[in-house]
């Protein structure tokens, strides 16, 4: 393929279709809208999906499953990610930077699937009990952002002073 090759689609070059330009057109008199009725008539709109007066699609299926409004999305990042970075403070933007969390308005929970070899400070929204129990067993920190957002599990250092 090259440049002396290239043509156009076959659609690309036609006219705009122009109605009720005279017999002689063969979209002329009635401009392709047939003989009266509700679709004939100018400044006709029908809703979307209208189906003639039976009922829509949309309305013939059936609702299913209930969506929370209130729901909170988290970002989940594990244990065994945040090890591979060999860092010693992980922040929101240090997982952004690695490609672990897609945008930096997400908010972070740590699991605790893996194991940490190092010390490691964790910021994060959201933390599990065995994430923090973990983090902390390696001689790591955990710091939540933003205070309580949705009842994190805290270290348990901080659990047994209440």
């Amino acid at each position: 393929m090259n440049l002396s090759t290239l043509r156009s689609p076959k659609a690309a070059n036609s006219n705009k279709k122009r109605v009720g330009r005279g017999m002689g057109s063969g979209i002329g008199k009635t401009s392709g809208r047939g003989h009266k009725g509700q679709r004939s008539r100018s400044g006709s709109r029908m809703m979307r999906g209208f189906e003639g007066g039976q009922m829509p699609l949309h309305r013939r299926l059936p609702k299913r499953g209930f969506n929370n409004i209130f729901r909170v999305e988290y970002a989940v990042v594990n244990l065994d990610r945040i090890a591979e970075l060999k860092v010693k403070e992980v922040t929101p933007e240090v997982l952004l930077k690695a490609g672990i969390v897609k945008k930096a308005s997400e908010l972070i929970k740590v699991l605790g699937t893996g194991e940490l070899k190092s010390a490691v400070t964790v910021h994060g929204h959201k933390f599990s009990k065995s994430a923090a129990e973990k983090i902390t067993k390696a001689g790591g920190k955990v710091t939540v952002i933003g205070g309580q957002v949705g009842g994190e599990a805290k270290a348990p250092a901080e659990k047994a002073t209440k």
